[in-house]
């Protein structure tokens, strides 16, 4: 029988307990192959030639339709709606009442009255919500991914990302045309072998490129059309495992914890949450641990999103972000784990006993909301979110988000590797000792050349399109 999430928790030790030992692992990726050829060429490839990530299968994708639309989603969304029109994305992120993210997601402006939301689960359960118990003229359609579809062979769109130094190179040789000057998070109609289909200006592996997403029917066309034009110009195709890995080069966190387990104005929601959706049965792992679910809730700043909280319309969390946003804040940054010491927790593999937590390649993320704690002089200072090996930098890497005061490049920080206690319940967790790895922090995005010519604050390629 069906719960709700309310129930759910009602019946849990704490909201802590339940998600720390859930069975549930890391995000898969169903649909692509692991690795077409090995994970290290495709990542090096996404930063010295060219790569086509395959996102058809692994993200929700919700249709959001009719003459209140921009209202309801204006009403979730803390950044500005203005001069957002048909034929512009932008980031969805939307908080709690008491202001922390619920989800993260993609919102595509596709025609009058027309928005598409696409990524994770969460924030998209959110608007569902929100629309049923609300008074709104919307019409809603769920395209659930693919792990989660009666039906896995069919979805409502194909999506292609081009990404890498190339990119432009392979749209042009598809296309046939110069590839049109589109301003960042901008969208503009291409054809390719015959198809029309929408074009983001992306760059989701710190590189510029473009998404492309159209009928579902089509999409096999396009993408043997998109291979044979990136023949010449090194197009790798990237399997599951890289594909996991390109959030610690491009500095974005891709898994805040849905902020919705506890508040009394966040009741009704988990009442309406059930037993079988994402939030009740999402896992966390790592060494970071508190009986208080609150402590594993992350704000707009924390996440690096600071800089869109505008308070120029009504929306839900004003209140608490107006709060926030006069306080000092946690800051995202990467760190670079120490060589020597990760060499020494895999070495501990080829012993019998005393293992430490098995670090795999090149993700070493275990659950589906990774919380490991970073310490100063044995002190924490903050959590480590997504950590990832990249072989362009041969180095392992960390997003992390620290207190100010630890988040100067150059700072010596340690990571806590591992659960306490030899493990929590979870079946992905094998028996193994605790231990602590060395680390310097970094700027976020970590490689120089994203950093330079990605991020805006550098004034790099995204910015220049973005103020085309």
């Amino acid at each position: 029988m069906t719960k709700s999430l309310e129930a759910v928790l009602q019946g849990a030790k704490s909201a802590t307990a339940l998600l720390y030992n859930q069975p549930t692992g890391a995000n898969v990726y169903p649909g692509v192959p692991p690795e077409y050829t090995n994970w290290r060429d495709e990542q090096i490839a996404w930063q010295k030639s060219a790569v086509l990530f395959n996102q058809s299968y692994h993200m929700d994708d919700l249709l959001v339709e009719g003459p209140d639309a921009i209202k309801l989603l204006s009403y979730l969304a803390y950044n500005s709606f203005k001069g957002f029109e048909v034929g512009k994305a932008k980031q969805f992120a939307p908080v709690s009442h008491d202001g922390y993210i619920i989800g993260d997601v993609i919102m595509f402006y596709l025609g009058e009255n027309k928005l598409e939301l696409v990524g994770r689960r969460p924030a998209l359960n959110w608007v569902r919500f929100h629309a049923e118990t609300g008074k709104y003229d919307v019409r809603l359609d769920l395209d659930e991914r693919t792990a989660l579809r009666k039906d896995p062979s069919r979805r409502r769109s194909f999506r292609f990302q081009i990404q890498g130094p190339n990119a432009m190179k392979v749209i042009e040789k598809a296309t046939g045309k110069p590839v049109p000057e589109v301003r960042f998070f901008n969208m503009t109609r291409m054809t390719i072998a015959g198809k029309e289909m929408w074009a983001l200006r992306h760059g989701m592996a710190g590189q510029p490129g473009l998404e492309l997403f159209g009928n579902w029917d089509d999409g096999e066309t396009v993408r043997q059309a998109l291979i044979a034009a990136g023949k010449e110009f090194g197009l790798h195709l990237v399997g599951g495992r890289a594909y996991s890995s390109n959030a610690v080069e491009s500095g974005w966190i891709p898994s805040p914890l849905p902020a919705v387990y506890t508040g009394e104005k966040m009741k009704p929601y988990r009442e309406w949450l059930t037993s079988d959706m994402y939030e009740a049965r999402a896992s966390i792992g790592g060494s970071f641990y508190s009986e208080n679910i609150e402590d594993y809730y992350l704000s707009p700043w924390d996440i690096g999103y600071g800089g869109f909280v505008k308070f120029d319309k009504e929306f839900v969390g004003r209140e608490a972000l107006e709060k926030m946003s006069t306080k000092k804040h946690r800051k995202k940054v990467t760190i670079a784990l120490d060589d020597d010491d990760v060499r020494r927790v895999v070495g501990t593999m080829f012993q019998e006993n005393n293992r430490f937590k098995y670090m795999d390649f090149p993700s070493s993320v275990y659950s589906m909301h990774p919380y490991d704690k970073v310490l100063v002089n044995g002190k924490q200072a903050g959590i480590s979110t997504w950590i990832s090996y990249t072989a362009n930098e041969g180095k392992m890497l960390t997003l992390a988000i620290l207190d100010p005061e630890h988040a100067t490049p150059g700072t010596k920080v340690s990571l806590v590797w591992g659960e306490a206690n030899g493990g929590s319940a979870k079946p992905v967790v094998e028996r193994h000792v605790q231990t602590e790895i060395k680390g310097v922090v970094a700027p976020v995005p970590y490689v120089r050349e994203v950093r330079e010519n990605y991020a805006d604050a550098q004034g790099g390629w995204r910015a220049k399109a973005s103020a085309a």
